[in-house]
């Protein structure tokens, strides 16, 4: 019996004993399972089932079962994730045939100079055989022989092979739906360690190429945005901040017989001013992407490195909750930081935000939906004691952390600007249509999503799909550039709104980075086409649900790094000019 982790259970995965009596080396030939005589409500219940494609997920020392199916031609295919179909729905007709035999492939390997064998190999074949006893006789389920070879259908002392004379079961009411089994053993020359190869090999997934290619896309945006933002902004803010300095030194006189000067040196006295709208939801969002961006970070890493591993069920998901939790210290150290420079008195109400705000909104969205699954009698709904577990992880460490954090952000001295705000806002001029910030934020996302929309794709196929996902190197890589397209587009934009002595550019450089999120969202509409999701309103609502979910969670990360850049940015430019 196999105990799930903490991972496991919120990903929906529970590991459960099956009636299959299988032992090393010992092959089974047509084992009768068990009878099911189906009555109209299972009959339906059944096909409705199969044509919404539900699958089998079977596990033998905690290895995955490939599904071993036919192609049109008749060749053999096998995949290795998803696992197996319960049963299939033929062109001709919309009735419905139910998998009910399976030859179950095992492949072992026998280490030298040590005793025992290994499973290294595990592949289920199934089948739809309409089974037929000899003689008429019906199983009753009472005897004890096990009824090795009471069948018509089946030859004795021999495994089960595909059949195309249309003999299939029908999943009909009153039906007698007869289960049986082989046990095939191979011998495999794979040894223990490497058997996950073949589940994260290239021949079976995604080549490597196309990552490469989406790696490469992503490159040459970046070096473009760089040549960009070097070439517009080193040179024009040289000539600028000289020409500016230049003006200091002249007397007013002179200064009057000079052309009248304008752009982003004129908001010198306004561009520290804190946010005109809510400041205080302007530093509780830049703290919790703070922490979702360094959280995701490390994640990633350590899964390139390959610590967090497929093969290691649930470590994926156990990470990032652990990795989330221990940043809340970051979370609350940014968000007082910033709290505290906009001259903020509510900073316990700012740090009670940060620490529930995004985690808050998750949590109860995940109650919901598990509410609803639990309904349904899913296997994918969280037990009661475990979202126990996540509810005291959350309060006894997650939030006391963010307290820590905002304690020691408190305590140090506010930001220093270089430039003094002036009692009176500035006037900012009307701008042009393709200065409005609007326009800025709505076409910000757009480069940063090209340079990572391809490995995007690869994400939520595993993500949605249950595919395996193992190439986490090129993840870090897409994920660093994603950031830097982010950072280095808000910052391009932000110095073109100040040069139209617009100085309200803290929550601009939040949304412009943060843009991406609404593209993610958008694109995964489409997507959910190639979906292929039943129509039931349950599979609407956690697919949108939890897609907003990351949207959001990517809106709070590229958002505060392009803010937390931005800021740079612009104590840098300024902290240059000299200013009476």
């Amino acid at each position: 019996m196999a105990s799930e982790n903490l991972g496991e259970f919120l990903t929906g995965n529970k590991i459960q004993n099956s009636a299959y009596s299988i032992n090393m080396l010992r092959e089974v030939y047509c084992q009768v399972l068990c009878q099911v005589t189906l009555s109209p409500i299972e009959a339906k219940s059944l096909a409705t089932h199969i044509k919404y494609g539900y699958h089998n997920n079977w596990i033998i020392d905690n290895l995955p079962g490939a599904n071993v199916g036919t192609t049109v031609s008749g060749q053999h295919q096998t995949h290795y994730a998803g696992g197996f179909p319960i049963g299939f729905i033929t062109q001709d007709s919309p009735e419905a045939f139910v998998y009910n035999h399976v030859n179950i492939i095992l492949e072992y390997h026998n280490p030298e100079g040590k005793e025992g064998h290994r499973v290294v190999g595990f592949a289920v074949e199934p089948m739809s055989i309409n089974h037929q006893y000899a003689g008429g006789f019906q199983w009753d389920g009472m005897s004890s022989d096990g009824f090795t070879k009471p069948l018509d259908t089946c030859i004795a002392n021999q495994h089960m092979e595909r059949q195309n004379t249309g003999n299939f079961q029908r999943v009909r009411p009153g039906e007698n739906v007869i289960y049986t089994y082989d046990v095939i053993w191979r011998y495999s020359e794979t040894a223990w360690a490497s058997r996950w190869d073949v589940y994260l090999s290239e021949d079976h997934m995604v080549p490597a190429q196309v990552h490469w290619y989406s790696i490469t896309n992503s490159i040459l945006v970046v070096l473009f945005l760089s040549l960009l933002v070097v070439s517009i902004l080193v040179r024009n803010l040289r000539r600028d901040i000289a020409g500016y300095n230049a003006m200091a030194a002249l007397t007013d006189e002179e200064k009057e017989e000079e052309a009248e000067e304008s752009g982003w040196k004129l908001v010198h006295a306004d561009v520290f001013r804190p946010p005109q709208n809510w400041p205080m939801l302007y530093c509780i969002m830049v703290g919790s992407g703070a922490q979702i961006g360094v959280c995701g970070f490390v994640t990633i890493f350590l899964s390139a490195l390959g610590f967090l591993s497929p093969a290691r069920r649930g470590s994926l998901m156990t990470s990032v909750l652990v990795f989330y939790m221990l940043c809340g210290c970051l979370a609350g150290y940014v968000s007082s930081r910033l709290y505290k420079s906009f001259r903020g008195r509510q900073w316990q109400l700012c740090t009670l935000f940060t620490a529930t705000g995004f985690p808050g909104l998750c949590f109860l969205t995940f109650i919901f939906f598990n509410t609803i699954l639990a309904f349904f009698k899913s296997t994918a709904s969280v037990p009661f004691l475990d979202l126990v577990i996540v509810a005291a992880m959350w309060c006894c460490v997650s939030v006391p952390l963010v307290f820590l954090g905002a304690y020691f952000g408190y305590k140090e001295e506010a930001i220093q600007y270089p430039t003094v705000t002036s009692t009176i806002a500035r006037a900012i001029p009307e701008p042009t249509t393709f200065m409005k910030p609007i326009t800025g934020i709505c076409m910000a996302g757009m480069v940063p999503f090209a340079a990572a929309y391809v490995e995007l794709f690869f994400i939520m196929t595993s993500l949605w799909m249950d595919q395996f996902y193992y190439v986490f190197g090129f993840t870090f890589v897409v994920y660093v550039i994603l950031l830097i397209t982010c950072a280095e587009v808000t910052v391009l934009l932000c110095y073109y709104q100040l040069c139209a002595e617009n100085h309200r550019w803290w929550w601009f450089s939040f949304l412009s980075s943060g843009s991406i999120a609404g593209y993610t969202f958008i694109y995964s509409v489409f997507w959910f086409k190639s979906l292929e999701a039943s129509r039931m309103l349950i599979t609407y609502m956690l697919y949108f649900g939890y897609m907003f979910l990351i949207s959001t969670a990517m809106l709070l990360v590229t958002g505060s790094f392009g803010a937390l850049v931005c800021l740079w940015f612009t104590r840098k430019i300024f902290s240059t000019i000299k200013v009476d």
